[in-house]
């Protein structure tokens, strides 16, 4: 269970913050050089160098949204014409690409940071490069949507690159691109020229995710505990009925592959945010706010408390709370993570991940009224952040392209780096673990300074 320091504050943390930017600034220049156009996307290092892995290309646009992040907090004009150029150059592709659930990772880190560094005044306004960045989100938001399995009744959810059967848990952050299309006036066109509302799908993906990926200690089955969630869900496409959990990445359906969960924590408290900026008549259609938004906080805070219970100490977890061998770490969860332990990999990814849900969910609770109950949330994510900025998981080493240490890919595959003479993968990063490290050191450093909330759709949802 994770430690929470009830002490910390955002202002804490701008020293390490600085550090941690002032070491991002070089990998994000050396990755950029070693991926020229059509080399594929950085995905995941080995000994220290970032390769490629030709499954789906959704890091790409971490990697260049990594350069518009780093503008964003240091001002360096050099990061921001790296990733206003790449993303122009190389991410078309991404926004009319049918045959991936990764929209929000790819074309939101993209097209939607720089649409909103141009509106909080942080780039120079110009009426056609922001049509063209908004023309870009509208297309994507249609495309993500287009990609749905029809359950009847209204329900349904965008389903993963394994086919029409197959919801992810991962793709609850992917409705961004949804959400950002909706913001935009945008709708899905169906056949006979039928409009199909975005933040329509974005609802129901919603409730079904939350459905059934996600538990809630209610005896849904002998493994049901608050909070567990699975990666995949399949569903029987001849009848849309519900059949089983699955796992692509996890260790098992009955066990809790610590990214899945983190998607789902940080994915719900941001729609939530992103709803508040929308109009009662906007979510009537849909089952009205209360419903919705209770739906999403449920699911929320249901996926946060099992992270902090499930976690050990410092707030990192093992890749897996189910993984085969955690028993042979005796007493794990009372102590801080060990990532060079012999018998299973800690994943940080999921951590930089789990920690901006748990801090964004604090947030929203307290500007509700729910002051404890958002300071606990709070709290326990700066405790994740403390840890994520400082030894072992920070890499400030200029002979490493990787941000966060410590970071797993696909541990059932087999595919990430283990060290000679060691027996789990551990000393690595991934794109993603990089990214959503300077995501999160964005967020907590403008707390730091008051400035304005970081959020995906800008300073308002206009």
């Amino acid at each position: 269970m994770i430690d929470i320091d009830d002490n910390l504050k955002p202002s804490d943390f701008e020293s390490a913050i600085a550090r941690m930017w002032q070491a991002s600034a070089a990998k994000i220049l050396a990755i950029d050089e070693q991926f020229p156009a059509g080399a594929g996307s950085p995905v995941f290092t080995r000994q220290g160098r970032y390769t490629a892995r030709g499954w789906t290309e959704w890091t790409q646009g971490f990697a260049y949204g990594s350069a518009i992040l780093q503008f964003d907090a240091t001002g360096d004009e050099k990061f921001l014409s790296l990733g206003r150029d790449r993303t122009v150059e190389r991410m078309a592709g991404h926004v009319s690409h049918t045959g991936v659930h990764d929209h929000g990772f790819n074309n939101v880190s993209t097209y939607g940071n720089l649409r909103r560094l141009m509106l909080e005044g942080r780039i120079t306004r110009d009426v056609s490069e922001l049509s063209f960045y908004e023309l870009a989100l509208k297309v994507s938001g249609a495309v993500q949507a287009a990609r749905w399995t029809d359950l009847g009744d209204g329900a349904g959810y965008i389903y993963s690159f394994n086919g029409p059967h197959s919801l992810f848990a991962d793709t609850i952050r992917s409705c961004r691109s949804l959400a950002m299309g909706h913001l935009l006036g945008h709708v899905l066109m169906g056949e006979q020229d039928r409009p199909i509302s975005l933040l329509g799908r974005l609802v129901s993906h919603a409730r079904t995710t939350a459905k059934f990926n996600v538990w809630y200690g209610e005896g849904r089955d002998h493994y049901d505990l608050r909070g567990r969630v699975a990666h995949e869900s399949i569903f029987n496409l001849n009848d849309r009925s519900y059949r089983c959990p699955s796992s692509q990445q996890g260790y098992s359906p009955f066990s809790t592959w610590t990214r899945g969960l983190a998607w789902i924590m940080l994915g719900y408290p941001e729609e939530l945010e992103f709803l508040e900026h929308r109009t009662d008549a906007d979510l009537e259609p849909f089952g009205g706010r209360a419903e919705v938004e209770a739906m999403m906080l449920r699911a929320a805070r249901a996926t946060c408390d099992f992270y902090i219970d499930q976690t050990p100490t410092d707030g990192i977890p093992y890749w897996d709370t189910g993984a085969p061998n955690l028993h042979r770490l005796s007493d794990y969860l009372h102590r801080p993570a060990d990532p060079f332990n012999e018998h299973e990999p800690v994943d940080s990814s999921a951590a930089a991940i789990a920690a901006q849900g748990l801090l964004r969910l604090g947030d929203y609770l307290s500007r509700r009224g729910d002051s404890s109950g958002g300071r606990r949330y709070t709290q326990a994510g700066l405790t994740v952040t403390r840890r994520l900025l400082e030894y072992p998981y920070l890499s400030t080493r200029p002979d490493h392209q990787g941000l966060l240490l410590h970071s797993v890919y696909h541990r059932p595959n087999g595919w990430d780096f283990v060290p000679p003479g060691r027996y789990v993968p551990c000393d690595e990063s991934s794109m993603w673990g990089d990214y959503h490290l300077r995501e999160l050191a964005l967020y907590v450093g403008r707390q730091a300074r008051g400035l304005m909330p970081y959020r995906f759709f800008g300073p308002a949802a206009q």
